[in-house]
């Protein structure tokens, strides 16, 4: 039937749809002046495009003005919007590798500011005038923390691994207990790394035990280097046996063999004082190995980063090697590591001063305070959503440290209100979806039919309910718009 002159065009007319689209120019023309200082005409005027073929390509009813605008205000504001962003980790995991591990005291991250917008002596000495060694800002205060007589720092615990491997025992046989050879997150196992690092694996002992004489009758003229792996992120219980470690020390120093421990979480104080699960120290793992490894990001609660600490004599082939280069690390690294370093020298405030020790160690009453005093709050901007409740559960340390012990803790429970049209499951995933689309995304872990938020991590009250009073109502599509 033919189009009344009073009919709208619609899809079905598609010859009528382009005069129905204002013109770019018209619609740029009446962008705010705010936004145009903001995002610049030239931005605005590419998003503006965008829009209308999207509008040109789906057909159907053209939008206002306003409208566009406004959608085109959103394209520029999600442009705009960093990839990398702060959340709330509400998940229970206090070092979680997939937001971003350890939390960096402020001071940490003044001494990255500092060196990030102006030159630095990162190879530079300021006292001779000469070209100086990037690990020269760190390595004292590692040897003075670890009892270490030298170390390098690369850009992870998997690159110091494989930097100690290459260094040491390329083409040569590398000793290992079977029950050591792990793997951890993304794929890594201690055999591809072995072998990627020129190394032969030389597997002694089973599963569950390993002895002294598995070692003693591994070691020959092919060895370059006995391996220890610490299990960090697995537990073998029941009918075990492992070689005395001081003893195996002994076995490689009488066959002239380097013993390497890959410690993992690398904690430099024992955490046991603070009421924690205990946890071999760099330290101590030093005083029954040649070399360590360990993370900055674990429980030494710094930045990414790798530490070989060790004898001297062997620190110095790691640093010669090739691809020591290759692996190191930048300024800004060097510069949040040696504040937090720092921060071990005062051990009577260190609990208060590192926030991973600050949130390991927050006691379960603490936390369940807070949960009882912000869930009126939280229970508010979520109305419509769900229902809060508070309840006890159980927190871990992450990363694969100290695998098998919890910390008690409480959280907030969040189960979605019923709107007759999902099941329970379909909307505690849509408010989850919801949760991370906030300004500052809450990210919590989905238990059963609702949402729990972990509060150990949570430090940032005000933040955090800000955050939610973006939370839109069930029947929005989407948080708040900002227009053009």
């Amino acid at each position: 039937m033919p189009t009344s002159a009073t009919t709208q065009p619609t899809l079905e007319d598609p010859a009528q749809v382009p005069r129905q689209i204002p013109s770019v120019e018209r619609l740029v023309s009446g962008v705010s002046e705010e936004i145009l200082a903001s995002y610049g005409r030239t931005a605005c005027t590419e998003a503006v495009r965008a829009i209308l073929a999207g509008i040109r390509s789906e057909g159907g009813p053209v939008p206002d003005e306003a409208a566009i605008r406004s959608a085109a205000g959103d394209k520029l504001a999600a442009e705009r919007r960093s990839s990398l962003r702060p959340v709330f980790n509400l998940t229970g995991t206090v070092l979680h590798t997939n937001l971003g591990r350890a939390l960096l005291p402020r001071s940490a991250a003044e001494a990255v500011t500092a060196v990030m917008v102006q030159a630095s002596n990162l190879e530079f000495d300021l006292t001779t005038g000469a070209r100086g060694e990037r690990d020269d800002h760190v390595e004292s205060l590692i040897c003075r923390l670890t009892g270490a007589e030298a170390a390098v720092v690369v850009n992870n615990n998997a690159a110091a691994v494989l930097l100690v491997l290459n260094a040491l025992a390329m083409r040569k046989e590398v000793v290992v207990s079977r029950g050591e050879l792990v793997e951890i997150g993304g794929s890594f196992r201690v055999p591809d790394v072995m072998a990627r690092a020129g190394c032969r694996l030389r597997e002694v002992g089973t599963t569950n035990r390993t002895h002294l004489r598995d070692f003693a009758e591994a070691l020959g003229p092919r060895t370059g280097l006995v391996m220890k792996v610490h299990p960090s992120n697995y537990a073998i219980t029941g009918f075990t046996a492992e070689a005395d470690p001081i003893a195996l020390h002994a076995l490689c120093r009488e066959h002239s063999v380097p013993l390497a421990e890959d410690l993992g979480s690398g904690s430099l104080v024992d955490l046991s004082a603070y009421g924690l699960p205990p946890e071999p120290t760099v330290r101590e793992a030093l005083a029954r190995a040649d070399v360590v490894t360990f993370s900055g990001d674990k429980l030494l609660g710094a930045v990414q980063c790798g530490i070989v600490a060790g004898r001297k004599d062997l620190i110095a082939r790691v640093r010669k090697n090739p691809l020591k280069r290759a692996l190191r690390v930048d300024k800004m690294t060097y510069a949040a590591l040696e504040a937090v370093l720092r921060l071990y020298l005062h051990p009577e405030r260190l609990a208060e001063e590192l926030p991973t020790l600050r949130l390991l160690t927050r006691p379960r009453g603490a936390i369940d305070a807070q949960a009882r005093a912000i869930a009126p709050a939280v229970a508010e901007r979520i109305s419509g959503w769900a229902t809060v409740s508070v309840t006890e559960c159980i927190s871990q340390i992450g990363s694969g440290a100290l695998p098998v012990e919890t910390l008690p803790s409480a959280a907030l429970v969040l189960t979605p209100e019923g709107d007759g049209r999902r099941g329970a499951g379909g909307r505690c995933k849509r408010l989850a979806e919801r949760l991370r689309e906030l300004p500052a995304p809450v990210i919590g872990r989905i238990s059963g039919d609702a949402i729990v938020l972990d509060l150990r991590t949570l430090e940032d009250e005000t933040g955090f309910l800000n955050s939610l009073s973006n939370l839109s109502s069930p029947g929005d599509g989407a948080p708040g718009r900002r227009g053009c």
